[in-house]
């Protein structure tokens, strides 16, 4: 099987549903000596993580490191980075970096967003700091001949449709959206892609329902996560693309 050589892998969210689901999938390409970050919150989730994928007799020579941080702030981009750079000494031929962290943030009345704090909060998470990650992770492995460079943004269909009461998530995910473009334009040896992975049986879902009592036909993680890594495997798609579930 072709696989993504030896590289380095760096996925937020990692803990749970489609993070959870990608650093499964992503381990069956990487070549041994190759490097997996697991990024999150919860240090157990992760370490229980850690602990499946070395379960499995194909990753035993994959090394995965636990990183335990909440990226809304400084430290945590800082330490995420740090990691990172640790890794440096090692010669890869492909960086992934898959920002799959995010929240759903509160659903209500435009109106009603008039704390300030909040909202920089939760922009501070699902904003900023993909931009701090990204660019800390591209000074720590500038582009070279050879060196193969991916950036994954996970998207969302309201980063293009506008939905009433959603106004964080979707000026985050349209933020985000947009942020990788320019990505894209200005790093012509960095292949960006945001994917928008459909709904999906994830705790978020369960929110929705909750918050807003509307279901839909969930998919498993996986089954997206195969389509995902799928896409950067073939590697058959513009720089800055914004592809859905349902397009590919």
């Amino acid at each position: 099987m072709a696989t993504f050589g030896r590289g380095i892998c760096i996925i937020t969210g990692a803990s749970k549903g489609f993070g959870r689901a990608l650093a499964h999938e992503v381990s069956h390409y990487l070549e041994p000596g190759s490097v997996l970050l697991l990024v999150a919150r919860s240090g157990t989730l992760l370490q229980d993580l850690k602990e499946e994928l070395h379960s499995s007799s194909e990753n035993q020579h994959l090394i995965v490191h636990c990183i335990a941080v909440d990226l809304g702030t400084r430290e945590g981009v800082n330490e995420t980075v740090r990691m990172v750079n640790q890794e440096a000494v090692h010669e890869f031929d492909h960086v992934l970096l898959i920002n799959n962290a995010g929240s759903l943030g509160k659903i209500s009345g435009f109106e009603n967003f008039t704390d300030l704090e909040m909202v920089n909060s939760y922009m501070s998470f699902n904003v900023s700091s993909a931009l701090a990650l990204t660019a800390g992770v591209l000074k720590v492995f500038p582009c070279r001949a050879g060196l193969r460079w991916n950036v994954v943004n996970v998207s969302s269909i309201f980063a293009l449709e506008a939905l009433p009461s959603w106004v964080l998530y979707c000026t985050a995910k349209a933020a985000r959206k947009m942020m990788f473009s320019v990505l894209a334009e200005e790093e012509p040896h960095v292949k960006v892609l945001s994917y928008s992975p459909g709904p999906m049986d994830t705790e978020m879902q369960e929110d929705i329902l909750r918050l807003t009592g509307v279901s839909h036909c969930l998919l498993p993680c996986q089954e997206s996560a195969v389509k995902l890594v799928k896409l950067l495997h073939d590697n058959d798609f513009p720089s800055g693309k914004h592809l859905d579930f349902f397009e590919v």
